[in-house]
């Protein structure tokens, strides 16, 4: 339906922005003006410490000066609950009291077929409901005890059963005025071609409907009460109401929790996501049967930046993944993403609750791997790299895979990011035919690893002592610039123009803007055979850091002092990106800072040697700067330090 300009307007003079954006956020009371339209609160759209959200009802806008999200009533019910245009007009409207517009008549015409379609689809519900409560139900009812599926669960996804024979609910539909040819066209009948009578889809199956995102059942999903019947599950065809590529089981109930809570889970099949809901991880949705599509892909994005696909860590769970994957790449945007978490090979969401409880499923969804992990694995596992001729062909499927980016910026990233990984692979290969003496973890993978493999890189990441009073700081920014590349590219310039007082360290930091520089120039090879073989260390050392534990007894065995996430053990804690970034600019701070003390230094000797009022004038504002530039420091540590301690509590809380 399309509205005109002055209807939205009536809406928006009608409803409060403050009152539609107040669902989400709370209002700082200190900035806002209530009085003068004025309102601030801390951005709902991304982390931030401080109030940087402003909602100016004189104008009916919002806008967030820190991330750029901005827009008006329409926009915000649509980013924060999944909602489309039409539907977020409608809510709208019914808060205001407003009526909709007549829609045109073709317009008209379309609604009324699909609110009859989804009508027989609710008739359809109703007919299972009773079905399963009924004798002829008794096998499902004993099939959804042993699966521990409690009543208010079976009430709240409307479960019913289509019992066995041919025609059962096409009789009990037909009873109600409801013709054979819109139970065909709702998929709830098979019409042979050959003249034989149409009959049921759905015979003798657990009947499972599924909602679109306003809740209203359009089509369904049958699991089989024959120990041989197959297929095992069947889903309704494709119809005017119901489109596999565009939906998500569950959405309609998990949008909310998944957003409220930052994050959304996706499951393999609608069992997986109704037995997530009933332990309470209420924001699942499930894919419907095929592989994603663009659409539930910024579908998901709508509730979490980063939804988690959980799925079965056996062959076919990880295919299915390796799919996902190809069409996730290309949609990719700033501050969007996938995590993957694999379960054990041969478990399913239920076995792990039923082994270990809810705690047990959080346990394997806080384990999740980036969506750069799962590429990184997928493309190296199985490669072979034992010649010229195979690195390249490894080097440009890698190329080939990063080119499908759309999005520039992140495009580079990964450029950057799996060529450095490549890097380290090609380094590894050639220590490992250097001889045993020398010997090295594959680092091809982050699963299939040999036994051996975590030790030999851990062997391989050590470093000397401390030389320097500014070691570690130089260290951890060292890592940092690899194991979040964005800060790097944010924080480009000002890297640059940084000095180290390890010679390790500042060797590798030139290594790294020149690479950074020259990244569209050259392969793998011809960049990286330049590099100081010392390179490597640092490289190694923060790939070390950022692959998960894969065995927590031999984790203890790796807690070494040169490892970035043993010296900064808040990053395990997962913290916000606001955090992080605030840490590594801190540290940018510190070295800084250091060159500072090193400038008053030189200008302390000169003036023991030429004392001049223009060097008295310089050599006092230095200090003075240092000062100031050593108290902004000491404030951002503290202050870093309570948000942290303050972020450990709130963690242990949740797993409490």
């Amino acid at each position: 339906m399309r509205f005109d300009q002055q209807f939205l307007e009536d809406i928006r003079n009608r409803v409060s922005l403050s009152d539609v954006v107040g669902r989400r956020v709370t209002w700082d009371r200190r900035k806002s003006q209530p009085g003068k339209g004025d309102f601030w609160a801390c951005c709902p759209f991304h982390s931030e410490k401080s109030p940087s959200f402003h909602v100016d009802e004189r104008r009916n806008r919002y806008k967030c000066f820190g991330c750029g999200e901005s827009g008006d009533h329409f926009k915000f019910l649509m980013e924060t609950e999944g909602l489309s245009f039409p539907e977020a007009v409608e809510e709208l409207a019914s808060s205001a009291g407003i009526s909709l517009p007549a829609p045109d008549p073709q317009a008209a015409f379309k609604a009324a077929k699909r609110n009859s379609l989804t009508d027989i689809c609710e008739m359809a519900v109703r007919y299972f409901q009773q079905v399963l409560q009924s004798p002829a139900g008794r096998s499902a009812q004993e099939y959804v005890q042993r699966r521990g599926l409690s009543a208010e669960t079976l009430s709240e996804f409307q479960f019913g059963f289509a019992p066995p024979g041919r025609d059962n609910l096409k009789t009990a539909l037909l009873a109600k005025d409801v013709t054979e040819a819109e139970l065909v066209e709702v998929g709830l009948l098979i019409k042979p071609e050959d003249g034989r009578p149409s009959y049921d889809r759905f015979r003798n199956r657990l009947m499972i409907p599924i909602h679109d995102e306003r809740g209203r059942a359009v089509a369904f999903g049958g699991r089989t009460m024959d120990p041989d019947g197959q297929p095992k599950y069947l889903n309704s065809p494709e119809t005017p109401i119901f489109h596999k590529g565009t939906m998500l089981f569950n959405v309609h109930r998990a949008r909310k929790p998944a957003f409220d809570a930052g994050q959304a889970i996706v499951v393999e099949g609608y069992m997986d996501a109704i037995a997530l809901s009933q332990v309470g991880i209420k924001g699942t949705v499930a894919s419907l049967g095929t592989a994603f599509t663009e659409d539930q892909i910024l579908r998901l994005w709508k509730f979490s930046d980063e939804p988690v696909i959980c799925f079965d860590g056996d062959v076919a769970g990880i295919s299915a993944a390796h799919r996902a994957v190809d069409r996730i790449l290309p949609a990719l945007t700033s501050g969007k993403s996938f995590q993957f978490a694999f379960l054990p090979d041969g478990q399913d969401p239920d076995d792990v609750i039923n082994a270990g409880g809810v705690s047990a499923m959080y346990a394997e969804i806080e384990r999740a791997l980036p969506l750069s992990e799962v590429v990184w694995q997928r493309e190296t596992s199985q490669a072979r790299i034992d010649t010229p001729e195979r690195k390249a062909a490894l080097e440009k499927a890698v190329e080939d895979l990063v080119g499908t980016i759309k999005d520039e910026r992140i495009q580079k990233r990964y450029r950057m990011d799996l060529r450095l990984k490549l890097s380290n692979l090609f380094y590894e290969e050639s220590r490992r035919n250097r001889g045993p003496a020398q010997k090295g973890g594959g680092g091809g993978g982050w699963r299939n690893n040999k036994q051996g493999g975590d030790e030999d890189r851990a062997s391989t990441a050590r470093m000397e002592a401390p030389d320097t009073p500014a070691y570690g700081v130089e260290r951890s920014f060292c890592t940092m610039c690899l194991m979040f590349p964005e800060l790097f590219e944010r924080h480009f310039e000002r890297i640059s123009q940084l000095t180290y007082s390890n010679e390790l360290h500042s060797m590798f930091m030139t290594a790294l803007v020149r690479i950074a520089t020259d990244l569209a120039e050259g392969t793998v090879t011809q960049i990286y055979n330049k590099l100081d073989e010392r390179f490597y260390k640092i490289l190694q050392e923060a790939i070390v850091s950022s692959r998960p534990d894969e065995d927590s007894s031999k984790a203890s065995t790796l807690q070494r002092w040169d490892t970035l996430t043993n010296r900064l053990q808040i990053l395990k804690e997962d913290p916000p990106e606001d955090f992080v970034e605030h840490l590594f600019l801190n540290y940018a701070d510190m070295l800084e800072l250091r060159m500072l003390e090193m400038e008053l230094e030189h200008e302390t000797r000169a003036m023991e040697e030429n004392l001049t009022e223009e060097s008295w004038s310089r050599f006092q504002a230095l200090k003075q700067d240092l000062t100031r530039r050593r108290e902004d420091c000491l404030r951002d540590e503290q202050e870093l330090a309570e948000r942290g301690t303050k972020m450990k509590l709130n963690k242990a809380a949740m797993r409490g």
